[in-house]
């Protein structure tokens, strides 16, 4: 039996969809992932800037960015991937950094715009913080069991 047929087994049983509460706890996991992972980038790029009085309000500030920043890459990014599709095939997916790069300093303008202190200062803080995302939090994803999606 294939991994992804034994998991979709229990108790000699197929399972239907996700229980609601699975969903909800898989979201919230994606999200303090991604929380993480901008965290990392705004430690190892210079360019990306998390502020906050305290700890608690960074924290909280890069929540709610990783909200924006899934809420963009689940709008936004199927639209460019689509309608860029050749650019992906001629630079053998290396287009994907760029398209990466501009997606998170889209989330920085809209988190200026919801009065969130996070700001990325150009095009190349945008990239190598993108590749410290992207890094950062598939290992993550990794080590915490995300979901297989």
């Amino acid at each position: 039996m294939t991994p992804r047929a034994r998991k979709s087994f229990r108790g000699g049983m197929p399972d239907q969809a996700a229980p609601a509460h699975d969903r909800g706890v898989r979201i919230l996991l994606k999200i303090g992932i991604t929380a993480a992972a901008l965290w990392a980038a705004t430690e190892l790029v210079s360019g990306i800037a998390v502020h906050g009085d305290t700890a608690g309000r960074r924290v909280l500030t890069l929540v709610g960015v990783a909200i924006v920043f899934g809420l963009v890459n689940a709008v936004v990014k199927p639209i460019v991937k689509t309608l860029g599709c050749a650019f992906y095939v001629l630079t053998l997916g290396l287009f994907g950094l760029v398209v990466n790069a501009l997606l998170l300093l889209l989330t920085s303008f809209l988190a200026d715009r919801l009065d969130l202190p996070f700001h990325v200062s150009g095009f190349w803080a945008a990239f190598w913080g993108a590749i410290v995302v992207g890094v950062v939090g598939w290992i993550l994803d990794l080590l915490l069991g995300g979901d297989d999606d």
